[in-house]
């Protein structure tokens, strides 16, 4: 980078404002990169709870949906499954976490009451209402987690990109700037005293002629008569 640059005055003011705006910039870069690493260890203590959780209930749903089966067979419990008429609707929305927009997930119907499941309450045991209570419980939990892991990565995506800008600030950015304002800060030197050396030159020359001329002058006054004329000696 150095080579691509006019050592002037100018151009080092330049890079002096460049600098300046390029070490606010990997400050806050670094304010930012510290922050959502923060908020991501939140997200990432939140997704290894919902997790867990969703993994208890996704056993719990496998063992009612089993008992069912069991008891009441399978074509009941699929019967009972087809009679649902309203399915869960799902609403995205978003949100801003220091910058990075993330989902915001709402459902709606995805638990419902007996009534509202289509298979008549007659008709159907206990046990295939425990696991439609279970699936249900389930499914919220599925919900939950698709909105924490979504977010998750979208955070640690960010999290990346703005490493990856202060590594380049850092490592790559300011070292240059550095490098070129040194450079020109150098070539100004050697040209201020080159100057200085050439205007010492030309001031000792101009000396040097004054006391040539001085010489000359008086050697012509001790050579000619008050008069102008030249003195002549008698032997």
């Amino acid at each position: 980078m150095t080579t691509d640059v006019k050592p002037t005055r100018k151009n080092l003011m330049a890079i002096e404002d460049r600098i300046e705006l390029s070490e606010r910039g990997h400050d806050t870069l670094e304010k930012k990169r510290d922050g959502l690493i923060m908020e991501f260890m939140d997200i990432l203590d939140q997704s290894k709870d919902v997790r867990s959780d969703m993994q208890d209930d996704y056993e719990a749903a496998q063992e009612t949906i089993d008992v069912a089966r069991a008891m009441e067979g399978d074509v009941a419990v699929r019967g009972a499954a087809a009679a649902l008429e309203e399915h869960p609707e799902i609403t995205i929305n978003s949100k801003n976490i220091m910058g990075v927009v993330v989902p915001q997930i709402e459902s709606t119907k995805v638990k419902k009451r007996l009534d509202e499941r289509g298979y008549g309450v007659l008709g159907t045991s206990a046990r295939i209402d425990e696991a439609a209570d279970a699936y249900e419980e389930l499914l919220e939990q599925i919900i939950l987690a698709a909105e924490v892991e979504t977010a998750m990565k979208k955070m640690l995506d960010e999290i990346e990109t703005t490493k990856r800008r202060v590594n380049a600030l850092e490592f790559k950015l300011l070292p240059d700037l550095h490098e070129s304002q040194e450079y020109i800060e150098q070539k100004l030197e050697e040209q201020e005293r080159e100057e200085i050396f050439r205007m010492k030159k030309i001031k000792d020359k101009k000396e040097s002629e004054e006391k040539a001329a001085r010489e000359e002058a008086s050697t012509t006054e001790t050579q000619e008569g008050p008069e102008g004329e030249v003195a002549v000696t008698s032997d």
